[in-house]
């Protein structure tokens, strides 16, 4: 079976039992937009799984890359999400030039937040969890033109905050330079991975979040700080000139 071939009948599988209902349903999480063909998880799980056995004997990383390529052009929600499962399926054989490759997707093809943190979870953390790079890899990421390319770095990060909470100092000094990002996606990114390094680190995470408090994007705040008490969080209020 050809990566042609395989985009062009799940398109076909997509077409004939997409639901509108489970359109619509979905589309309010995605202020972005939703371009969706209506599949539920569970047929798309299942069709992940029988392109999977029958391509696994033939199809290398780099075939599955360039499947995720051409599946990644046409913007559809399912098609991503069917890119993201096959690649998570041979993970084991991951390198720093698949993540690299997988970085074009954030950059060329990703439209929304969830794929973008399926992508950092899923296959980004997996590899610095387990060395097949170091965060560091990701230093060019941070000032990408594309949005969810940055988003994913301190995403990606949040397993080593959780799992080596030891790494946490250079971790937020690796993502001092994003706390200046325009975009509202990167600052929830970027609330949530402060969020999870606070539990493990809460003296460095707190003096990390004074630093920047009266420059930094408010939301980014509103997320990091959302398990702290009351009184704490006032702490991290802008101060008013």
């Amino acid at each position: 079976m050809t990566r042609n071939h395989i985009v062009l009948s799940f398109r076909e599988f997509c077409l004939a039992n997409g639901s509108e209902e489970i359109k619509i349903k979905y589309s309010r999480y995605f202020k972005e937009g939703y371009d969706s063909y209506g599949l539920s998880s569970e047929m798309l799980k299942d069709k992940t799984g029988e392109i999977f056995s029958i391509v696994k004997g033939e199809f290398s990383v780099n075939d599955y890359m360039d499947l995720g390529d051409l599946l990644f052009q046409s913007g559809k929600y399912e098609e991503g999400s069917l890119a993201i499962l096959l690649a998570k399926k041979k993970i084991k054989e991951f390198t720093p030039e698949t993540i690299d490759r997988i970085g074009g997707w954030l950059e060329n093809g990703v439209t929304n937040w969830a794929h973008t943190d399926s992508i950092s979870g899923d296959l980004i953390s997996p590899c610095l969890e387990k060395s097949v790079i170091g965060f560091e890899y990701l230093s060019q990421w941070r000032k990408s033109e594309g949005r969810w390319k940055r988003r994913a770095v301190p995403v990606s990060l949040i397993i080593l905050a959780k799992r080596k909470p030891e790494t946490i100092p250079q971790l937020l000094n690796f993502t001092d330079c994003v706390m200046e990002d325009g975009e509202r996606v990167v600052h929830q990114g970027l609330g949530w991975f402060l969020r999870e390094a606070w539990k493990k680190d809460p003296a460095n995470v707190e003096e990390f979040l004074l630093k920047w408090k009266d420059t930094s994007a408010r939301l980014i705040f509103q997320y990091a700080t959302e398990k702290m008490t009351k009184e704490d969080k006032i702490r991290f209020r802008k101060e008013k000139k």
